[in-house]
């Protein structure tokens, strides 16, 4: 019993294969063009954001199809937009992070690399588990005002 408190527990050591290093090699390919992709749409959006409210303003009959929304101005337009395209934003950053940094990391053996790269992963994760949750609650309590809404009526 005394030699079992006596023992140091030993350093964990995690060891990747070639063959993890090649998965992991490819993912961050597909992380640098997924990234490229998100940051062409980004743009496209944040033209749109400024783009639109001008079409709406120089031409009324656009405004008139659009209703409501294109009554109310087009600063919420552009608000909406500009939200979109940050929302767009910041997932291809983390990617270009990931992409970046484990390329550098499978490459060159760069433990450090390795890390932030999982460490952006993670907030990749964490941004698109929190998105997720706030639809699935959005989506909740849309039915649930549907439902009462349709009791009192």
């Amino acid at each position: 019993m005394e030699e079992f408190e006596q023992q140091k527990p030993e350093e964990v050591k995690l060891v990747i294969t070639e063959d993890m290093r090649s998965y992991l090699y490819d993912i961050t390919k597909w992380a640098k063009f997924l990234s490229v992709i998100g940051f062409v749409i980004t743009v496209f959006v944040f033209l749109a954001a400024f783009s639109i409210p001008s079409l709406i303003s120089s031409n009324p009959a656009v405004a008139k199809q659009m209703s409501q929304l294109g009554e109310s101005g087009t600063t919420m337009i552009t608000i909406i937009y500009f939200m979109l395209g940050l929302f767009l934003f910041y997932p291809s950053v983390l990617l270009n992070k990931i992409a970046n940094k484990g390329k550098q990391g499978v490459l060159f053996g760069d433990q450090e690399s390795l890390n932030q790269s999982v460490a952006s992963l993670k907030s990749l994760f964490k941004f698109w588990g929190i998105i997720t949750i706030a639809i699935i609650v959005f989506y909740f309590l849309l039915v649930l005002l549907v439902s009462t809404g349709m009791a009192v009526a």
